[in-house]
Parts: C-alpha cells; sequence; structure tokens
C-alpha cells in the first residue's frame, strides 16, 4: 500500500503542476492585449503557448526517434536523419506563426519546410545508406508528421482569428475529461463489464472505460463553453471577455449541440491517439516514451491525445461549423 502511495504521488503532483501551467497559460492569452503589426493584430499573449507546443514538438520527436531506434538494439536511423528531422520539428511552429502573423500563409509556409526537409531525408536514405535505411527513414517522416505538423495543428488553433481561446479550453478541457472518465468509469464499472477495449496493445483499458472516456469529452467541451459563455460572453464581450475573448457564433446551428459534436468526436480521437502511442510503445518494447514527466513517462505519454485531437478542433474551430 505505502509503495503504490509513493508511486502515486509523484504522477499526482505532476498533474498539478501541468494544470497550473495550462492554466498560466491560458490566462496570458486571455490577458495580455494585442498591438497591429503591419496591418495585422497580433495577440502576444498567445506566444505563451506556441512555446509549449514548440517544446513538444522537438522533445516529443527525439523521444519518438530513441524509440524507434533503439527497438531490438538495431540502429536504423543516421545522425544526420535524426538532425533533419528534429531541425524540422524545432522550426515548424515558429515558422508558422511567424508566416501567419505576417502573411496569412502559415499553411504554406509549413508545407513547403516539409517537403524541404523530406527531399533531405530522403537523399541521406541514398548518399548515407550504410548508416540509415528505408525503415529509418520512413520512421524519420512520420515523426516529422505526428510530432511536428501535429503540434503546428495546436498552433493553428491558438491563432485562429475567432474562437481561438474556446478552442484552446475544449482542447485542453476535452483530452483531460476523456482519461478522467475513461478512469472512473473503467474502475468502477470493470468488475462487472470486463470486455476489453485493445487487449493485445493496452490490457487495462475496458469498453465501459471508453464509454466513460466519451461522456467525459463530451462534459469538457461543455464545461469550455459555459467557462467562455460565463466570463467571456456571447458575440460581445462581458465580465472578463475583454481584449477582444468572447464567443463568436456565424452558423445558426445550436451551438451547445455543437460543442457536445466536438467533445465527443475529440474523445474519440484521444483514445484513438492514446492507443497508437501504446502500439508504439509495444513495438519498441517500452513502458514509456520518456520520464522528463514523473509518474507520466515522457512527453508523448502527456500530450499523444492532444496531439490528435488538434485535428477535430481545428477542423472544428476553423470552419464554418462553430
Amino acid at each position: 500500500m505505502g509503495q503504490k502511495n509513493s508511486s502515486l504521488k509523484p504522477r499526482i503532483l505532476t498533474s498539478v503542476v501541468y494544470v497550473v501551467i495550462w492554466i498560466a497559460l491560458c490566462a496570458l492569452k486571455w490577458c495580455v492585449p494585442y498591438t497591429a503589426v503591419q496591418g495585422t493584430d497580433v495577440y502576444w499573449g498567445s506566444l505563451g503557448f506556441d512555446i509549449l507546443f514548440t517544446a513538444i514538438s522537438v522533445i516529443g520527436c527525439f523521444e519518438f526517434l530513441r524509440a524507434i531506434d533503439n527497438t531490438n538494439g538495431e540502429k536504423k536511423i543516421s545522425a544526420m536523419q535524426r538532425a533533419f528531422t528534429l531541425a524540422f520539428c524545432a522550426i515548424c511552429v515558429p515558422l508558422y506563426v511567424l508566416t501567419e502573423i505576417t502573411m496569412h500563409k502559415g499553411y504554406l509556409g509549413v508545407s513547403c519546410a516539409f517537403a524541404i526537409y523530406g527531399l533531405f531525408l530522403a537523399a541521406t536514405s541514398v548518399f548515407d545508406h550504410n548508416r540509415s535505411s528505408v525503415k529509418g527513414t520512413i520512421s524519420c517522416v512520420f515523426a516529422m508528421l505526428y510530432c511536428g505538423v501535429l503540434s503546428t495543428m495546436m498552433a493553428a488553433i491558438n491563432h485562429l482569428t475567432r474562437n481561438s481561446m474556446v478552442a484552446i479550453l475544449v482542447l485542453f478541457m476535452s483530452t483531460v475529461f476523456t482519461d478522467a472518465g475513461a478512469f472512473l468509469a473503467g474502475s468502477t464499472l470493470k468488475k462487472w463489464l470486463p470486455a476489453k477495449l485493445a487487449p493485445q496493445l493496452s490490457p487495462n483499458k475496458t469498453i465501459v472505460g471508453a464509454v466513460g472516456g466519451l461522456i467525459g469529452g463530451i462534459a469538457g467541451s461543455l464545461l469550455a463553453l459555459g467557462v467562455m459563455y460565463l466570463f467571456g460572453g456571447v458575440n460581445e464581450p462581458i465580465i472578463l471577455g475583454f481584449n477582444n475573448v468572447f464567443l463568436q457564433f456565424t452558423s445558426n446551428f445550436p451551438y451547445v449541440v455543437s460543442f457536445m459534436l466536438v467533445g465527443l468526436f475529440t474523445s474519440v480521437l484521444a483514445q484513438v491517439g492514446d492507443l497508437l502511442e501504446s502500439a508504439i510503445k509495444r513495438e519498441c518494447g517500452l513502458k514509456d516514451m520518456g520520464n522528463l514527466l514523473p509518474g507520466h513517462g515522457g512527453i508523448l505519454d502527456r500530450f499523444d491525445s492532444m496531439l490528435y485531437c488538434s485535428v477535430i478542433v481545428l477542423f472544428s474551430f476553423g470552419t464554418i461549423i462553430i
């Protein structure tokens, strides 16, 4: 019992620090005023999240490449390939932010960078063939997409022209509440409903836990809506809705239903991302992708679900859906 409590304490402490940092970044994004740069409103408070997303991209890429390269003790990725992949993951978020702020062409900048780095990466598999492999090259491309491009999608959410604040809240709250809902439902009901979700990848995950995660994801999305509704306002600022931070709806579709659907699909992708991470770790023979976060493992162990969720959140808030 004592050993269990001692292993639980660092996990709880890390979770508390994680939540505090996220709240601090949200407060920075909400409260720091914007200024006009070359005719564009630059929200300086948003740069805090950009720094976080850059760190996720770089550290996540490092963890992923280290895991893949050490599978069965066989070296698959050359030093040059590793350098190119890490370099892309280091520049993709800053490049997106810079080109988006100055030219509104963030996607174009990142797409061109991905193509250039991809071509150099492919060239290294030819000229440095003795120290690389085709599997290693494919793994590097996947790392660029998984860590770099998905982190850039989170940065794109952070720089949406409207509803950016609530989109960030949905991204965070839906993934956290998905984990919490899955844990509570699974630990409470698995005695009566023990059916496994994916026994070969993650033996502890149950179907009832997955259902609890879906409910949690919806609840998290609605909570994000509630926070913005109460403190930000709808279509005009109230209370804390200064600095142009409030809900702006252009669709006639009921926004409560919209947020429920976003929470549902976000929860689905969160659980898929978690299972993918389990598959990668099983393939590499690892328990965790790293040890940077006590009790949680590495960056990818903590942010795998959020990386996947960025796709549906960006699609939802970056189109006419919300």
